[in-house]
């Protein structure tokens, strides 16, 4: 049986400058199940990242449902949705949001000594998250020290640190060359592919639309197409098949 990890209905985000009121979002409704990787895309402006904020509670809506694992987060007061936010989800951004004087290891334990966890099973979880995107080695560098792409693999395994039931990514390869971005695009799609982790991946990036098993395009605030990829291989490859970490239902 499927089940839905996002499920939002008739949702309406309106912006109220005073002056001039902007409808970003226009009644929008969208499912994605367990274990999907979705690409949001479409023109700048079109309510593509208005539409993460909202689904993962980082904003709040004007009208309509929006719900995480059943639970409807728009109903949460502030304190409470950020609490759930650092247990039930991770994000992704195009500009990697990591603390300068910290080490990479310690970025990733950052959120978990925030969630309650022992600093020992911090440290243990954060060296699991950084081996599972390939920075085994990296681990006591700090960002300056790293490439563009391996600071974006931090940021990924940061995500990762809490299992959350979804990961929001903000234009993950953004701030990439090409070569990188197809680096960090082919390690998003193992993940999803190897342990079943949950992506909604908003990017202008083509070869994000191209490659991921699913796509919704957006064009003023609305859903224009919301299309599959016949071709999509779901594989998960040989070489990654002894690294898994999470565990699967």
């Amino acid at each position: 049986m499927q089940t839905n990890i996002v499920s939002t209905k008739d949702l309406v985000k309106i912006y109220d400058t005073g002056e001039v009121k902007v409808k970003a979002l226009n009644g929008v409704s969208l499912e994605l199940q367990k274990g999907e990787m979705v690409a949001v895309m479409g023109p700048s402006g079109c309510g593509k990242t208005t539409l993460l904020n909202c689904l993962s509670g980082l904003d709040d809506i004007t009208e309509g449902v929006v719900k995480i694992e059943g639970k409807n987060i728009a109903k949460l007061n502030d304190l409470d949705k950020s609490a759930y936010r650092a247990r039930n989800i991770g994000f992704v951004f195009q500009f990697y949001n990591l603390l300068p004087v910290l080490s990479a290891i310690e970025n990733v334990e950052l959120p978990l000594l925030l969630a309650k966890k022992t600093p020992k099973e911090a440290k243990k979880n954060a060296e699991k998250m950084l081996e599972l995107v390939g920075l085994k080695d990296w681990a006591t560098h700090k960002p300056a020290e790293l490439s563009g792409g391996q600071r974006q693999r931090v940021t990924i395994a940061r995500a990762l640190a809490n299992t959350p039931a979804i990961v929001f990514a903000d234009e993950p390869t953004g701030d990439l060359d090409s070569k990188t971005s197809e680096e960090i695009i082919n390690l998003l799609m193992d993940l999803n592919r190897c342990e079943g982790i949950t992506f909604l991946i908003v990017t202008h990036d083509p070869n994000v639309g191209k490659n991921v098993p699913r796509k919704v395009t957006m064009k003023d605030g609305r859903i224009q197409s919301d299309v599959r990829n016949p071709d999509y291989d779901f594989t998960c490859p040989e070489a990654y098949t002894n690294k898994r970490f999470f565990k699967k239902d």
